[in-house]
């Protein structure tokens, strides 16, 4: 089943045309990859499956972007509401200055969660579906600020899943962290699919191998090739595929 339905987006900022006819089909509980060089357009593209790019003024588009058949860029949208249903994980982690439980309890408390039982069960649910509970579950009144970034990102994960969306959409999630924080991101990717449908925007090709099911190649605004990630890695049908993720460009 297909969660996500992207159909000729064309993306502008002002005369700026970033992506050009895009159409693209996000499975349900699958992890998609988005692979291609910087400035093809692909933190752009996950921008508008949650209407972030709405936030610049020179920011227009043309074609649909459906969720669950709904087209989240009609009027009558919640974008409050979308937002929680398409969460995202950015590049940098970005821990607010709180406490470790504050942070998590933010977006519940936002939605109009405020007894404090209910909060702290989410907050330790969460955690542990971030792989982080174990290693903060005795410092939660304790700063964020002061956890190493692996453990900053996994703490924004568990802060993107407490409000249960329905996508998580990840920029470049593991491109701040050592090998080792990488590895538990990516261990936490394969866990959480059973729950999410998972957008990862990656320059790390071997990454995109390890986690996602299928793959979408950026070049130029444009999609080249989509499909299994096995067929794009394995026997791509665009030799400019076959160039980019065997290093001869990007």
């Amino acid at each position: 089943m297909d969660r996500i339905e992207v159909q000729d987006l064309n993306v502008y900022f002002d005369d700026l045309h970033v992506l050009k006819d895009v159409n693209l089909n996000i499975k349900n509980n699958m992890v998609t990859a988005l692979i291609g060089p910087s400035g093809c357009g692909k933190s752009t593209f996950i921008r508008t499956l949650n209407r972030m790019n709405d936030l610049i003024d020179t920011f227009h588009k043309t074609g649909t972007v459906l969720l669950d058949e709904e087209d989240i860029y009609d009027p009558k949208v919640d974008v409050v509401d979308l937002r929680k249903r398409v969460g995202m994980v950015f590049q940098k982690p970005n821990p607010f200055p709180k406490s470790i439980f504050d942070n998590v309890a933010y977006g519940l408390q936002i939605h109009g969660i405020t007894d404090k039982r209910m909060l702290k069960e989410k907050v330790e649910e969460s955690l542990k579906a971030a792989a982080l509970w174990d290693e903060v579950k005795n410092k939660l009144d304790k700063s964020a600020m002061g956890l190493s970034g692996g453990q900053q990102q996994r703490l924004c994960i568990a802060r993107t899943i407490a409000v249960e969306p329905e996508v998580i959409l990840m920029d470049e999630p593991c491109s701040a962290l050592d090998p080792i924080s990488t590895t538990k991101i990516e261990d936490l990717i394969h866990r959480l699919k059973r729950d999410y449908t998972i957008i990862i925007v990656t320059h790390n090709m071997q990454q995109a191998t390890r986690v996602s099911k299928c793959t979408a190649f950026f070049l130029n605004g444009e999609i080249i090739e989509s499909g299994s990630t096995d067929k794009i890695f394995i026997e791509p049908c665009d030799q400019r595929t076959e160039d980019y993720i065997t290093g001869r460009f990007g």
